[in-house]
């Protein structure tokens, strides 16, 4: 590429020196090489070629109600909160109801269903300190109701004579039936 100089010179334009810095201030300001022109020219049809790319997106969103898209997502939101609330309650219940069972059978329960138709479970369940309200609630029960309750105290089943054949120790019929009540023998 020809220096500007060069080109002035073959048209027989000399410029002297101290001219030469206003000269080439002013058409650096002025003008451009061709180099700078294409580099221009291809920045403006990327640019023009991404204009294009981002219109054609832009186009599919034509029609689209962006108030109605917002009632939508408000809408799913309420719904996914809605579930998660619901499914908590439902582990909540799951382990009021596991943590009274246990409790349930650990006083020795018959029958689950019928202690627990005798507590107030929505008092449990409202408990700040729940197990220790279980407890207290089960006892209760057990006081008031206690044949729904397995027995604490051991079977008295004595053993011995039935007075057949004139067995040994004490073959009368009173000590017996005295023995069999759980009542003292009779000294």
């Amino acid at each position: 590429m020809k220096n500007i100089y060069e080109i002035l010179k073959e048209f027989g334009i000399e410029l002297p020196a101290e001219k030469k810095a206003d000269f080439e201030k002013a058409w650096k300001e002025n003008y451009r090489t061709k180099a700078e022109y294409d580099n221009a020219v291809t920045k403006r049809d990327e640019y023009k070629s991404s204009l294009d790319t981002v219109n054609e997106r832009l186009k599919e969103f034509d029609g689209v109600d962006v108030k109605d898209l917002q009632s939508q997502i408000t809408k799913l939101q309420g719904d996914l909160q809605a579930k998660d609330a619901e499914y908590a309650q439902k582990e909540a219940e799951r382990q009021f109801t596991g943590e009274l069972s246990a409790a349930i059978k650990k006083a020795g329960g018959r029958n689950e269903k019928a202690v627990m138709a005798m507590l107030d479970m929505e008092t449990l369940k409202a408990s700040k300190n729940q197990s220790a309200d279980i407890e207290a609630a089960i006892g209760a029960v057990k006081e008031s109701d206690s044949y729904l309750f397995g027995s604490d105290e051991p079977f008295k089943n004595p053993v011995g004579s039935t007075g057949g054949n004139g067995g040994s120790g004490g073959a009368d019929g009173v000590s017996a039936l005295r023995a069999a009540m759980g009542l003292p023998e009779n000294k």
